[in-house]
């Protein structure tokens, strides 16, 4: 689609009007649109991706030039720091999941409603079932006998030799 104004270069900005009830569209290239609405939003530093989803995840990530004590941490391993990866929208590599792991987690919650996996799972082999349902009764037993839940851990201890049972069989 070519700008509706000069029709001479691609229109990459659509302007809604709304005037008196009435809906005006128009599809621009960026210099009508920046002539037509002074608009500031393409100056230099202003409206990039990488900011706008910033400063949907993290309102202060907006602004790139604001300082913060986070900005200056780095990643032992690859030397990324946290204001490059607010700047680049990506790490630098596995270990700046754990050097950038405080920083990390209230953006992971706020995107994805927590920071640990809940979704879906890919299909298990049953030997694979059986060990992770083994090791969350073996938690849930240290967990009843420190709350001196002593009949839920004997369940928990009977349910616990019933999988062992079938991984042996397995």
């Amino acid at each position: 689609m070519m700008c509706d104004e000069c029709r001479k270069q691609p229109a990459t900005v659509m302007v809604t009007r709304i005037i008196n009830g009435k809906k005006t569209e128009s599809y621009l290239c960026q210099d009508c649109a920046r002539q037509q609405n002074d608009l500031s939003i393409f100056s230099e530093g202003g409206l990039t991706l990488n900011n706008i989803l910033a400063g949907l995840f993290e309102p202060k990530f907006a602004f790139p030039n604001a300082v913060s004590s986070t900005a200056s941490i780095r990643c032992e391993n690859c030397g990324l720091s946290f204001s490059d990866f607010r700047r680049l929208g990506q790490l630098g590599c596995s270990e700046c999941y754990k050097q950038f792991e405080t920083q990390l987690e209230p953006i992971i919650r706020r995107i994805h409603g927590a920071s640990q996996h809940t979704g879906k799972r890919p299909t298990v082999s049953r030997v694979t079932a059986l060990r992770g349902e083994l090791e969350q009764s073996r938690r849930a037993l240290r967990e009843a006998i420190e709350k001196e839940e002593y009949e839920r851990a004997a369940v928990l201890r009977d349910r616990i030799k019933a999988l062992e049972e079938q991984l042996k069989q397995s």
